[in-house]
C-alpha cells in the first residue's frame, strides 16, 4: 500500500494518532468517537496499516534516560558494497531503534537505547565486532523536544 492508496478516514486516523493517544481507560474508543467510527474499525485499520508497511511503528516513546536506562546517537561509515550486510547486523541488535542511511561519509545512522547507561559501551563493542567498522557514539549534550507531525 502506498500513501497515494489511502483514503480520507486512513488519512484523519493517521494525522490525529501523531497527536497522541488519550489517557483514558480506552483511548483507541475516544479516538474511534473522534473520528465517527467503532473502535473495532479502528483497529482493524490500525492494524492494516501497519501490516501494509504504511505504518513502520505504532507504540509509545519512552524517555529512557529517566527510566534509568541509556540512549545515544551513534554511526558508521560502511562502505556503499557493504552496506546491507552491515545494516542486517546492527539491526539484528533490540537495542537499536532506528537505523537509517545519510548521504554523508557516516552514511548508517542509529539510535541506541539500552537498560543502563553502561551497556551503551556494551553494545557499541558488540556492534564493531559483529559489523567490522568502528562506531561512532554521539551523546546527547542537550535535549530539544521537537514536535514532528507529518501530515498525510
Amino acid at each position: 500500500m502506498s500513501l497515494a492508496e489511502l483514503d480520507a478516514l486512513d488519512r484523519r486516523l493517521i494525522n490525529r494518532l501523531q497527536e497522541g493517544l488519550p489517557l483514558s481507560p480506552r483511548p483507541f474508543a475516544a479516538v474511534a468517537g473522534e473520528l465517527g467510527v467503532a473502535e473495532d474499525a479502528l483497529l482493524e485499520r490500525l492494524a492494516r496499516l501497519r501490516a501494509s508497511g504504511v505504518l513502520s511503528r505504532f507504540g509509545p516513546m519512552y524517555h529512557a534516560e529517566r527510566l534509568g536506562g541509556g540512549l545515544t546517537l551513534a554511526a558508521l561509515a560502511v562502505p556503499e558494497a557493504d552496506f546491507e550486510r552491515v545494516s542486517e547486523a546492527v539491526n539484528a541488535f533490540p537495542e537499536v531503534a532506528h537505523n537509517y542511511r545519510r548521504e554523508h561519509t557516516l552514511n548508517m545512522w542509529f539510535v541506541l537505547a539500552t537498560e543502563t547507561p553502561s551497556r551503551i559501551a556494551e553494545v557499541i563493542e558488540a556492534i564493531e565486532a559483529a559489523t567490522g567498522l568502528p562506531v561512532y557514539n554521539m551523546p546527547k549534550e542537550e535535549e530539544f523536544h521537537v514536535r514532528l507531525h507529518l501530515p498525510v
